[in-house]
């Protein structure tokens, strides 16, 4: 995976994954996810490995 398509869609997970926070916090409500436990919790996680993506994607050398 070239080192662009891993930061994108690390920022993306972390996009997705604080949404979801929110979702399952009740702070973004109009969704079956609101106010949700299970998406409080998972919100992190998948936030989280977006980082990790991300980061480890930038730092990466060499596109070989």
């Amino acid at each position: 995976m070239s080192r662009s398509v891993s930061v994108v869609l690390g920022v993306v997970l972390v996009l997705v994954g604080v949404l979801w926070m929110l979702q399952g916090l009740g702070y973004v409500s109009g969704s079956p996810m609101t106010g949700v436990t299970l998406w409080a919790v998972v919100g992190p996680l998948v936030a989280f490995a977006g980082l990790a993506l991300a980061f480890l994607g930038g730092r990466r050398r060499g596109d070989g």
